[in-house]
């Protein structure tokens, strides 16, 4: 694989749930893994409520605001805006190792199924299936309606990964903290990233 081809695309959509996102986003710069960020409008709203991270509206001021808080090395991490179509993502020689939508929202997931390719995100989803890569979507909602579930079986029998935030309790979590790195671990798996995230069972 080439550089390019060696990174993970990290995209954060208007689901409830940024804080899996921003814990994910802090665990891949400290494995040293080289990150390409994508936040929807709604992705950016929702993180706003939800941490006490206030984001500035342009991509590159966002890289550098997440950079230094997260202690990344100059050029580990890029953040691209929704419609910027130039971005590496959009085309299949540009395609990441991997690609993960955490948290997926009902819509970003019905767009993928169907090949939508409306945004930056939809279209860097559609390119890791075409190019045969990893891509693993992270819903947070409930109840699934039918619809839901069928697009996800779709996906699923595609190769998708639907690995929904559903934290387990046999660690005794004792902070919120804790659930949010259960299911950040089991992400981590899924991209074959070395991690010390978490309890495993038996461990």
């Amino acid at each position: 694989m080439t550089g390019r081809s060696r990174r993970i695309a990290l995209a954060i959509t208007g689901a409830s749930g940024a804080r899996y996102a921003l814990r994910l986003l802090e665990c891949l710069i400290q494995a040293g893994e080289q990150v390409e960020l994508m936040l929807s409008e709604p992705g950016q709203v929702v993180l706003g409520m939800e941490t006490d991270l206030g984001l500035p509206g342009r991509p590159a001021e966002i890289e550098r605001l997440l950079a230094e808080r997260l202690g990344a090395v100059e050029g580990q991490l890029r953040v691209y805006g929704a419609r910027q179509w130039t971005a590496p993502l959009a085309s299949g020689s540009g395609a990441p190792r991997a690609m993960v939508v955490c948290p997926c929202t009902m819509g970003t997931l019905s767009a993928i199924a169907c090949g939508a390719s409306r945004s930056l995100i939809e279209r860097a989803a559609d390119v890791v299936l075409k190019e045969g890569r990893k891509l693993v979507l992270v819903p947070r909602e409930t109840p699934f309606s039918a619809i839901h579930l069928e697009n996800m079986l779709k996906l699923a029998r595609l190769g998708v990964v639907i690995l929904a935030a559903n934290p387990g309790f046999y660690h005794q979590p004792q902070t919120i903290d804790d659930l949010i790195d259960f299911v950040v671990a089991r992400i981590l798996d899924q991209l074959g990233v070395a991690h010390s995230v978490g309890e495993r069972w038996g461990g």
